[in-house]
């Protein structure tokens, strides 16, 4: 739970990062790259676009700097993260690879790909809907995809193409009440049962898994295992859960043998000691599944710090699990980007004034904060639950012991950024900003504003705190409510910092305006923006989202007394004005100082009423509003990328350079990633 800070979370920017929505087929785009010329160079970067998502690409910069050694540990690398990307499709639900393999059978064929029918254009369209979401449920919504096609052209299209689907996984397929979301964070639901992903087996239940892990976790352990982690819960014959391990020769044992295989020749070239102890210890996490390896091989990743190659790689967030325990796999690949690194150096090396100078009570400050590192990064590689929707900021490791006692490591992947923004508009700005100046403030400012934003969520916000003594992680005392709480706490670091002149004392930034302009785009998206990826009628369920809101919702209201933030009607349309940035910063400030006190505490009631108060409910005629302004922009709310392909030259048996491919088209990447590594039947 220490990243996902994805587009939406940068306000305003991100908003706006999509073109004009012209559907475009893999193969124009594919043959368009070879034409880009750098006077319109965000034509390149845009690929495809498709329902509510727009395909980019990215640059790996400065790959050819690097030596030959470097160049191999960054392909065993993503060679490594890409062998397990079947492990996030069976984790999402437990017909996803069943039924991707059906509909990489039906594009393998060929046969209807001329075919102008809406019945082909509708599974087009679903089928590239499955692909980027690792499945048939939203990537971020978690809700189901319901096909716009017939049962009877869908099974006609697996007829001739020599697949085949039983007839229990298309009627779910199509189901409108079964298996609706595959993650399901309700208030008053059994969240296991509720949620269709494939950490739980049938039939096991939230009572059962409480129960069970009652019984097994040592609660006055200061350094507890990451209990869970890395285990589907299960029902044996005689009625009782037990975890079935992620292992080699376990669950999932075929792909992770994959993943040991291409880790163990990334440790023959790795920069230098530590780095390979740390590589040693992730495979021998992956052929054990022991959960103390796992804390083992963190506090060695976080200490190499050395180098200019970096991953992760594992099962590490939780976002996808209900009750925030089992962690999707995911990896990324990142090449240090040194001058951008050197000038955002300023907040590594202050961190502790950060701390020391928080809103938070004193007796939840840390008082050393110990071996945090911040790093501007090239992404070289992504797979899993980080692609093609990928973060734009990761802090790991995500255990508070390790933090507290080993530090932590915080990147930004610069060149994503880089992507987003040259892809991007100012249509929802103008659309959606109160007035001119706000409009200038953010074309001016707007950019720098959110990647301070981005660095002071993951380096600050993410270090920061402490838990009192005796105190569970949030995930055991704030349940369901740990992940959002987690991730507001960590916007509200840096939110609270955005405006104060230290920030401009440290050169990070010429003056306030940024600060004020990334206000104004928090509280422009809290309130209003990111509604468009909302369904009329619904909650607000993901955490991020539930973050956002909660926060802009709680200081819209606090601040109500003094006018803080002005509610205005112009045109017939609704507009959030900011009146004073000063108080905002200060009621910014305690909201910080009590999430704090809440996860410190543990105090379950509190964080509660507080996500469900101010994060859950919508406006529904603000909601309304937003998709009827939206709606003639044809901005797509999410965006995600295609990788780059690495390809190694070979000369008598022996790798003797890297090249890099950028050619591939989204369903052109999605039949080579499954022909390639398919390796969970």
């Amino acid at each position: 739970m220490k990243k996902k800070f994805i587009t939406l979370s940068l306000a305003g920017l991100f908003l706006a990062s999509c073109g004009e929505g012209a559907e475009k087929t893999d193969e124009k785009n594919t043959k368009e790259n070879k034409e880009a010329s750098t006077s319109n160079e965000d034509n390149w970067y845009k690929l495809d676009r498709f329902a509510d998502i727009q395909v980019l690409r990215y640059k790996i910069n400065g790959f050819d700097k690097l030596s030959l050694n470097q160049k191999k540990l960054v392909y065993y690398l993503v060679q490594a993260g890409m062998s397990g990307r079947d492990i996030i499709w069976d984790q999402n639900y437990r017909h996803n690879l069943e039924i991707r393999k059906a509909i990489e059978s039906i594009y393998n064929a060929g046969g209807r790909e001329s075919e102008t029918s809406e019945d082909w254009k509708n599974f087009d369209e679903y089928a590239k809907r499955v692909f980027f979401s690792n499945g048939i449920h939203h990537h971020y919504s978690t809700v189901k995809f319901i096909p716009k096609f017939s049962k009877d052209y869908f099974k006609s299209l697996l007829s001739e193409s020599g697949a085949s689907l039983s007839d229990e996984i298309i009627d779910l397929m199509y189901s409108t009440t079964e298996d609706m979301k595959r993650v399901n964070k309700a208030s008053g639901v059994d969240l296991i049962a509720a949620s269709a992903n494939n950490f739980y087996a049938p039939g096991v239940t939230q009572q059962m898994v409480e129960e069970y892990y009652n019984r097994i976790v040592d609660k006055k352990d200061p350094r507890p295992i990451s209990y869970g982690l890395n285990s589907t819960m299960k029902i044996d014959d005689g009625g009782n859960v037990y975890e079935d391990v992620w292992k080699s020769g376990g669950l999932y044992g075929e792909a992770i043998d994959k993943i040991i295989f291409w880790l163990e020749k990334a440790v023959t070239v790795a920069e230098n000691d530590q780095q390979a102890e740390a590589l040693k210890l992730l495979i021998e996490y992956y052929k054990t599944g022991d959960l103390k390896v796992w804390d083992q091989y963190n506090i060695a990743w976080a200490g190499a710090t050395e180098g200019d190659i970096d991953y992760i790689n594992s099962f590490i967030e939780v976002y996808g699990d209900a009750k925030g325990m089992r962690g999707a796999y995911e990896t990324v690949v990142q090449i240090k980007d040194f001058e951008a690194s050197e000038r955002m150096k300023v907040l590594q090396d202050n961190v502790q004034w950060f701390e020391d100078n928080s809103s938070i009570m004193d007796e939840h400050k840390k008082k050393k904060v110990t071996g945090v590192t911040y790093k501007v990064v090239t992404v070289a590689g992504e797979a899993g639950d980080a692609s093609p929707s990928t973060p734009i900021g990761v802090n790991l490791p995500n255990a508070n012991w390790i933090r507290t006692e080993h530090g932590s490591k915080s990147v930004s992947l610069g060149n994503i950024v880089e992507a987003y923004n040259e892809a991007s508009g100012e249509g929802m700005l103008t659309e959606f900003a109160h007035d001119e100046e706000e409009i200038e403030r953010a074309k001016k400012y707007g950019k720098i504003g959110s990647k301070l934003h981005t660095a002071l969520h993951e380096v600050v916000g993410h270090a920061s705190g402490k838990l009192n003594p005796g105190i569970l992680p949030p995930h055991e005392t704030l349940k369901n409510y740990s992940s959002t709480l987690e991730e507001a706490r960590a916007d509200l670091v840096a939110l609270f910092y955005l405006m104060n002149p230290k920030m401009v004392e440290l050169g990070l930034m010429e003056s306030l305006e940024v600060g004020k302009a990334e206000y104004d785009s928090y509280i422009r998206n809290g309130l209003m923006l990111q509604l468009r990826r909302l369904e009329i009628g619904d909650e607000v369920e993901e955490d991020h989202m539930r973050n956002r809101q909660l926060v802009a919702g709680w200081v819209f209201e606090k601040g109500a007394a003094d006018n803080v933030i002005s509610k205005v009607q112009k045109d017939g349309k609704t507009y959030f004005e900011i009146n004073d940035y000063e108080k905002l910063q200060v009621l910014f400030g305690e909201l910080l100082k009590e999430i704090q006190r809440i996860k410190s505490e543990g105090d379950f009631e509190a964080g509660k009423n507080l996500v469900e108060t101010y994060g859950v409910k919508v406006d529904q005629a603000i909601h309304k509003e937003v998709l009827d302004r939206s709606a003639p922009l044809n901005i797509a709310p999410y965006n995600g990328f295609v990788n780059p392909v690495l390809e190694a030259v070979e000369e008598n048996g022996e790798i003797i350079d890297i090249k890099i491919n950028y050619e591939q088209g989204f369903i052109e990447q999605m039949m080579f990633y499954g022909n390639t590594y398919n390796f969970l039947k």
